[in-house]
């Protein structure tokens, strides 16, 4: 069975002594006491490939095992897993966008990243994080991350908890992760998102890419070397990344959305709500439509067949599409509304094929 990243969080946690945390990666315990993981956005386990030759600090850290991401591979579907350790089917936070169910007539999406004020991200996602029950266990726990994320909506849903110390620059990084670790019996998060960024910029392998790999680089360097004794260092990702080739204007020269009241998800993983009585017919019409290019679940083949890491909670279950449509190979869903945005984008991620779904596990102990 996969190893995924709400595993690493809980079993980190675990030897930290926190109560219910499940050491399933079967870490060894720390005597320094002193945890430190790094996530970077979008560093896939193909990036780490790519340019391992030419960034030494890659090949010179323990390389564990490859984790992999959630359904989807998205960012807030997976650091929602990481900061609460919970598979995403209990927290909730089913993709980029999802349905907000009971919100009106028509009812409404909510972007998990930009949030909406509407929605209180307490009730949203109400499983306490690993962040939380630490702290209540006496062990400090910060996030060092860019100071526009620490009041969003997202933050506080999925990674409440923390003392968040924002910083903008790899010293400034380096400096609040060394200083949140100087206490006995502690954790920090580290969260920078330029090689995500890049890659759906310019593209997976682009020189824009290159350059936001050798600041990760940089960064994992001078923690390693300021980290103070009896830190351990841990390097992951949420997801990775693929160049898009084809593409599929949903409604554009089509009518694939006839059926279809509200469009979620993103353009690797698109969630159909579909008007009353309309789902087998959408879906054979998806199928002979797009045929081996798209794979098609229903929201309950979906859960039947483990996407959601287990069982949906009730009240998550109309979060998901009636109908998800999962696209193969490099190919991409664009809504309509945001063609020329989505289209502008080389890089995406989302979808369940290697690239997109192995992240890697490296370690350094200090």
């Amino acid at each position: 069975m996969a190893q995924l990243l709400s595993d690493l969080s809980q079993s980190i946690f675990a030897t930290l002594g926190v109560e219910g945390a499940n050491n399933t990666l079967g870490i060894s315990a720390n005597p320094g006491q002193r945890e430190c993981v790094l996530l970077v956005d979008g560093m896939g386990r193909n990036a780490i490939e790519l340019c391992k030759k030419e960034l030494a600090v890659f090949s010179q850290l323990n390389d564990l095992e490859i984790l992999q991401a959630t359904f989807p591979s998205t960012t807030s579907t997976s650091l929602t897993s990481f900061g609460t350790g919970a598979a995403v089917g209990v927290h909730g936070m089913v993709g980029y966008t999802m349905r907000v169910p009971h919100s009106g007539n028509p009812e409404r999406l909510l972007n998990a990243l930009k949030w909406d004020e509407r929605v209180d991200p307490f009730i949203w996602q109400s499983e306490k994080t690993l962040f939380e029950r630490a702290r209540q266990q006496g062990i400090s726990v910060s996030h060092v991350a860019a100071k526009r994320y620490q009041e969003t909506g997202f933050t506080r849903a999925a990674l409440r908890g923390a003392d968040y110390l924002g910083a903008n620059q790899v010293d400034e990084l380096v400096s609040n992760a060394k200083s949140a670790l100087s206490k006995s019996k502690s954790f920090a998060y580290v969260y920078i998102n330029d090689v995500d960024d890049a890659s759906h910029r310019e593209g997976f392998g682009s020189e824009r890419f290159f350059a936001a790999m050798i600041k990760a680089a940089d960064l994992i360097t001078k923690l390693v070397e300021n980290l103070p004794a009896g830190a351990r260092l841990w390097i992951t990702a949420d997801h990775g990344m693929i160049n898009r080739d084809e593409y599929c204007v949903l409604g554009k020269g089509n009518d694939l959305l006839k059926n279809v009241e509200l469009l979620g998800g993103e353009p690797r993983v698109r969630y159909l709500y579909l008007k009353e009585g309309s789902l087998e017919e959408t879906k054979s019409q998806w199928q002979e439509y797009f045929g081996e290019k798209v794979l098609l679940f229903s929201r309950i083949e979906a859960v039947n067949q483990g996407f959601f890491g287990g069982p949906v909670t009730e009240r998550n279950l109309e979060r998901v599409g009636d109908l998800i449509a999962v696209a193969q190979g490099q190919m991409i869903l664009v809504e309509p509304e945001r063609e020329e945005l989505q289209l502008s984008m080389v890089g995406h991620h989302g979808g369940i094929t290697p690239a997109e779904i192995e992240i890697p596990l490296l370690v350094h102990q200090k």
